[in-house]
């Protein structure tokens, strides 16, 4: 059973920063795209941040150069570092990991979120 677990949300001050870190357990973060998605009142969930199985990384156009992927294989962790935050960071941040399956879809799992409040 593959199990996400996400943390580090907080309220903080614009220009601020923040560590989201997400343990995962019953799948090996090394040998699997992740990917940190948000989603914020009354909109859709987003991607926020992704990487490949092969480390290649990929960012939407609102946090480019703002915000940093990353994953630590021997702590089978991953995060999402993110810098200079804005009010439009505001939302729930969910980490999601893609389980490749044989001749099918990956299997995707999301952990049950952690809210991160921009707010002067």
């Amino acid at each position: 059973q593959v199990h996400l677990v996400e943390s580090g949300g907080a309220l903080v001050q614009p220009g601020g920063s923040l560590r989201l870190s997400c343990e995962v357990s019953g799948a090996a973060v090394g040998f699997s795209a992740v990917a940190w998605y948000r989603q914020a009142p009354g909109k859709s969930r987003e991607l926020v941040a992704s990487m490949t199985s092969g480390g290649a990384t990929g960012y939407a156009d609102s946090v480019g150069g703002r915000f940093d992927i990353s994953r630590d294989n021997a702590k089978n962790t991953m995060y999402l570092q993110m810098n200079n935050l804005n009010f439009g960071d505001t939302a729930v941040y969910y980490c999601n990991l893609d389980r490749a399956r044989l001749g099918r879809a990956p299997q995707k799992y999301f952990g049950q979120g952690t809210q991160v409040t921009v707010s002067s």
